[in-house]
């Protein structure tokens, strides 16, 4: 029988303190030949503990968007806001050191180094972020824990399932304990049955930890699962979940 997860929690459940904040973004790409308009006037505000999927066809704007948010791309017009810190305006080392200590990231390709075990590849970040060798390989077992594969931590990818490669990649994305984690088309190489079994883990670290989710996908499924759904189209927001018939905060029935 197919597993229908339920939504943890209603908008109106979580606290109302914005944590990421976009205010009129604009972003262009310039090809030398022709300017393209990715991001046109985008205003979202994300809360505090939130699981948030962000939806629309190829092309609307949602891995930009996913980009421009985290600091990973720059913007050319607007603000974007972190916890209240607008990240533009930060020097690059301390908007880096920002990003690795209060951000994590989920990608479709799990981007996990090969020639390093399950629990090198999630202890790296912890590393770069400064923490000393034990801890950092106290906290990568946690993690491994969390997700369930303590018992693989010495295995490297190609000795891992996708499934559990995916899992890899959360609890590296855990691991240095961020405030948000951005994950973009996480469950996309995954089969029904198993992305079912990582949004399961990723909704119960978001009640557990308290950690606030953007996810871009564009599995109808997957967004079902999350707190709302932002709607894109053509570089805008054209629904941002609150007053969409999917939105958990209208306190409908849940599916």
């Amino acid at each position: 029988m197919e597993t229908v997860l339920q939504p943890l929690r209603t908008v109106t459940e979580v606290e109302h303190s914005p944590i990421v904040e976009a205010r009129n973004v604009l972003k262009i790409y310039d090809t030398g030949r022709v300017k393209v308009q990715a991001l046109r006037g985008v205003s979202l505000t994300v809360y505090r503990g939130e699981m948030v999927a962000v939806m629309g066809p190829s092309g609307s704007g949602k891995t930009t968007l996913l980009n421009c948010l985290s600091g990973l791309d720059t913007i050319d017009q607007g603000q974007i806001l972190i916890a209240g810190k607008e990240l533009a305006k930060l020097p690059d080392d301390v908007r880096s050191t920002f990003r690795a200590r209060h951000m994590g990231f989920v990608f479709q390709l799990f981007n996990l180094i090969p020639v390093l075990t399950a629990l090198e590849n999630v202890e790296l970040p912890a590393l770069l972020a400064g923490a000393r060798p034990s801890e950092a390989r106290r906290r990568a077992m946690e993690v491994l824990e969390q997700v369930g594969l303590a018992d693989r931590a010495g295995h490297k990818p190609n000795e891992l399932s996708g499934g559990q490669q995916q899992r890899v990649a959360i609890a590296r994305a855990l691991v240095n304990q961020p405030d948000i984690i951005w994950a973009d088309e996480p469950t996309g190489n995954l089969d029904t049955e198993t992305a079912d079994e990582v949004m399961a883990l990723l909704r119960r670290l978001n009640r557990d930890n308290g950690q606030t989710f953007v996810i871009v996908t564009h599995d109808p499924r997957i967004g079902a699962m999350c707190d709302r759904i932002v709607q894109m189209r053509d570089g805008r927001i054209i629904d941002d979940g609150f007053n969409g018939v999917n939105a958990a905060g209208r306190g409908g029935e849940a599916r």
